[in-house]
């Protein structure tokens, strides 16, 4: 079993990915690709664009936030594999011109996905443990 000492390092992983992904690619500077990506959903009004792009961002900040906090890691994990899953098949359907390599992607995000449970079932194990009292 991995001690907390090896899982904070993956939690701050975790974090670290989506505040890059929300901050630096959404927010600002923001990365061309992915709002070319946005800008090709169809029946989204071009004028929507940037509103659309930093409310995802601002999700994804608050993603990395809600893993650092360890509050109900596996809802967590349920929320960030939903979202991984359906940004990159949306990115895929209406982007995949845009998305350098496309395997590449769908690889990292299942090797994120599974960063994301190890973090998640390693906080379980460590909270469902009873807290020893030494007098």
């Amino acid at each position: 079993m991995l001690t907390p000492w090896q899982t904070r390092p993956a939690a701050a992983a975790v974090a670290l990915m989506w505040g890059y992904e929300g901050l630096w690619c959404k927010i600002y500077p923001g990365r061309a690709d992915q709002r070319a990506i946005v800008e090709g959903l169809p029946l989204l009004p071009e004028s929507a664009v940037s509103a659309l792009l930093i409310t995802i961002g601002l999700a994804e900040l608050a993603l990395g936030i809600w893993v650092l906090s360890g509050r109900r890691a596996r809802l967590a994990a349920v929320v960030q594999t939903l979202l991984v899953v359906g940004f990159n098949t949306g990115g895929l359907l209406f982007g995949a011109d845009r998305i350098p390599e496309p395997g590449r992607l769908v690889v990292q995000d299942i090797a994120f996905v599974a960063l994301i449970w190890t973090v998640a079932a390693a906080h379980r194990h460590h909270h469902a443990r009873p807290i020893a009292l030494t007098a």
